[in-house]
């Protein structure tokens, strides 16, 4: 008993219990703390969803119907996914203006981005879809931008000309210029297909292709970008190209033409 009464009072007995507390102490918080950070998590989402289901009732629910299960004025919104709420929100072109021509224009956004969110949270409860891309998704680090161009010829081209200026499709759509679109949206357009272009999910187009042609938009949309060929023509292709061998081509060759005819006609006379 002296022995063990001996140990207890050793100068350092109170260290160990000290350190032996702090270790339980970190081990219960270890064990708990996660289960309380995902309790929080479910907290504000449910809240997101709440306040985004108030902003929805008065500002969507009129064409969308008040379950998001659409109208005759505006198509269902179950399972269009957050993706394509945080982009047409984002862009303006939802809500639309009551009189609209062949598609809906991009226009300023008249929601902040703290309530595009909490819509896009409601929107997402009605139905699985696609989610609200990260960051890392569409940064252009480690993009291959040749890869990209490649891609963006490829599938994109056709219709919003080789540099993305846009271009006009039929019963007067168009496709919209992709210069100065912020790289999130150009991502989430490529996965929701708004209006008339198509989708393209990732199992159509991985996520790095679809990073590769964002970083090839940056590069030939940047101010610091020179053109190997010279004179761009504003980047529209062969419309203006061809527009502009037409007025100064042809019209170089009509005036050698009257140049020509009248030395003739004087050289006769003479």
């Amino acid at each position: 008993m002296k022995k063990l009464s001996v140990r207890r009072r050793h100068p350092l007995a109170a260290l160990v219990v000290l350190l032996i507390a702090l270790t339980v102490s970190g081990g219960l918080y270890a064990a708990f703390a996660p289960a309380e950070k995902a309790q929080a998590d479910d907290t504000a989402q449910s809240l997101a969803i709440e306040e985004g289901k108030k902003l929805y009732q008065v500002g969507c629910a009129s064409c969308h119907g008040t379950g998001g299960q659409g109208s005759s004025d505006g198509p269902s919104l179950v399972g269009v996914g957050s993706a394509a709420v945080d982009f047409q929100v984002g862009t303006g072109r939802m809500p639309a203006a009551t009189s609209q021509g062949p598609q809906v224009p991009k226009k300023k956004a008249i929601y902040t981005q703290a309530q595009i969110d909490q819509l896009a949270a409601y929107v997402a409860s009605l139905g699985a879809g696609p989610a609200v891309p990260a960051k890392s998704d569409y940064s252009p680090e480690g993009a291959d931008i040749a890869k990209g161009g490649e891609l963006f010829r490829t599938n994109c081209a056709q219709c919003h000309n080789f540099t993305g200026k846009g271009g006009a499709l039929t019963h007067g759509k168009y496709a919209p210029s992709l210069e100065g679109v912020a790289p999130k949206h150009i991502y989430e357009a490529m996965q929701t297909g708004p209006q008339n272009m198509p989708s393209f999910p990732d199992t159509t187009m991985s996520q790095q292709n679809k990073k590769d042609i964002i970083a090839y938009l940056d590069a030939v949309n940047s101010d610091q970008t020179e053109s190997p060929g010279g004179l761009t023509l504003g980047g529209l292709g062969p419309v203006s190209e061809g527009l502009f061998a037409w007025i100064f081509g042809l019209g170089a060759l009509i005036a050698v033409a009257v140049w020509v005819a009248a030395r003739t006609a004087k050289a006769k006379k003479s």
